[in-house]
């Protein structure tokens, strides 16, 4: 698993654009890490439909 994770940490950052910042890479890892985030939750069904968080937060 570390050798995916470096390998896609490689990846990532040879994406950038040459004049990329520490916070364009950290808010790309941000992001990264929030997309495999709500992809595991919604394999695992640690998910709520957005009728229910709608009603939760008193949203329309």
């Amino acid at each position: 698993m570390d050798t995916d994770l470096k390998t896609e940490a490689k990846k990532l950052i040879e994406d950038l654009p040459e004049d990329s910042t520490w916070d364009d890479l950290m808010h790309e890892i941000y992001v990264r890490q929030a997309i495999e985030s709500g992809i595991e939750d919604s394999k695992a069904g640690r998910t709520m439909h957005v009728s229910e968080v709608r009603k939760k937060y008193g949203l329309t």
